[in-house]
């Protein structure tokens, strides 16, 4: 049986939802306990709408809020491909879709993609949402080119989600809160470098480069 959060992403009206009120104030709730999420969100969005002929892919992009972001500093050919598994989310992105953005319905599991063809693979505020979310990882390396970056913004464990019963919680909802080395650990296995984690609050960005 589908988790209630697959049920949610599969409402149109939920989308909006999503995009205006729970996207914006579930980030807020990642910097319970520590730095800003919101800073470093805000930078991370910054170094990755940077000028530059780049061809970039947002997985599970929802109704695009990062995608178009991200879209928005590209030069020359660059283009921002997002992708989500649910048409309402889609739909929601299409709606607001702008200039060098284009999406796609796809399974994160199998991207739909040729090894080594983006120059950036973004998974932002979703992989938590995703059933069997380590093999998305390996997919999110595979098409990213010689020389590219794999970006993740997601859960992980820390001291306030470690209180009892707030990870079965969570669970039962279908949201997954990640352990400390977790993703870390499967960036590297599945062939990354230079991985770097950065945890503030409740949350942590991961980035990994696909050697060259």
């Amino acid at each position: 049986m589908d988790s209630i959060a697959q049920q949610l992403m599969r409402n149109r009206v939920f989308s909006q939802v999503y995009e205006h009120l729970w996207r914006p104030v579930f980030t807020r709730l990642f910097s319970l306990g520590g730095t800003d999420t919101a800073d470093f969100d805000r930078a991370l969005t910054a170094y990755l709408s940077r000028p530059g002929d780049r061809l970039v892919l947002d997985v599970a992009c929802g109704p695009g809020n990062y995608t178009r972001r991200i879209a928005t500093g590209l030069t020359g050919d660059g283009r921002c491909i997002g992708i989500d598994h649910s048409p309402a989310m889609l739909a929601r992105a299409a709606d607001a879709a702008g200039d060098r953005v284009a999406y796609l319905r796809a399974d994160a599991h199998a991207l739909p993609f040729r090894d080594n063809t983006f120059d950036t693979v973004t998974c932002l505020a979703a992989l938590y949402l995703i059933p069997n979310p380590l093999p998305v990882v390996d997919e999110l390396l595979r098409v990213t080119r010689p020389g590219g970056e794999v970006v993740i913004f997601t859960s992980v464990q820390t001291d306030l989600t470690s209180v009892p019963g707030i990870r079965e919680l969570a669970g039962a909802s279908g949201y997954r809160i990640f352990d400390r080395h977790e993703i870390v650990e499967r960036l590297n296995a599945a062939g990354a470098a230079h991985v770097e984690q950065t945890i503030t609050g409740q949350g942590q960005y991961v980035i990994g480069v696909k050697p060259g």
